[in-house]
């Protein structure tokens, strides 16, 4: 396997220099186009380091569910989910944090690259409440950059054509992989038919 080593070697693979739109795409501050993004996108994957490695973790609620604070700032609450805390425990530890934005239907989506922090304000906490069960912790993005990233990966994975979905029947589900990665210890088939219902009452 040949391997390249250099900066140089990579961009001269990757001829001709990018074109101006996408470097002027790029800015430090959230535009009022990026405003409307952000306010339309429901689906957000977090990208954050620490001393164990990279961590990208989904996050969703309803459409607009990151908040632009102002120009610069970004927060996020951290609904409810399985208590690993991965992401949060890296941004304690290293606040280089990273966000990119899906939107259903469009093939539009977004990049922010900043620093965060976790605030626990109860005045923040309750004002992201939903059903009124606030989050436990708010992630504050502090913007270094934000940009579009054009819609070639969007067309090419076909992600939002119905005619491509896979039928959750044909992939192993949760409670399977549980199973074999534990011997049946933990879960199985009652895992899967319980698993609905207790997301349900923990959805928030």
């Amino acid at each position: 396997m040949t391997r390249i080593s250099s900066i140089a070697e990579l961009e001269a693979i990757y001829l001709p220099a990018p074109a101006p739109a996408s470097m002027v795409k790029v800015s430090t501050s959230i535009t009022p186009h990026y405003r409307t993004l952000i306010a339309a996108s429901p689906f957000a994957a977090l990208a954050t380091a620490g001393p164990e490695g990279l961590d990208c973790s989904p996050r969703g609620d309803r459409p607009g569910f990151v908040r632009v604070h102002d120009e610069k700032t970004l927060m996020m609450p951290d609904r409810r989910g399985n208590n690993r805390i991965d992401s949060l425990k890296n941004i304690i530890r290293d606040p280089r944090c990273a966000l990119l934005f899906l939107i259903p239907g469009s093939g539009t989506t977004l990049r922010a690259n900043g620093r965060a922090h976790l605030s626990v304000d109860p005045d923040l906490l309750e004002s992201f409440a939903v059903e009124e069960k606030a989050p436990r912790t708010v992630i504050v993005l502090e913007v270094d950059e934000i940009y579009f990233q054009c819609a070639r990966a969007i067309i090419r994975s076909e992600l939002w054509n119905p005619e491509r979905h896979i039928d959750p029947a044909a992939l192993p589900t949760p409670g399977e992989i549980l199973a074999a990665m534990t011997a049946n210890q933990v879960g199985g088939e009652t895992y899967d038919k319980s698993w609905p219902e207790r997301a349900k009452q923990t959805m928030w």
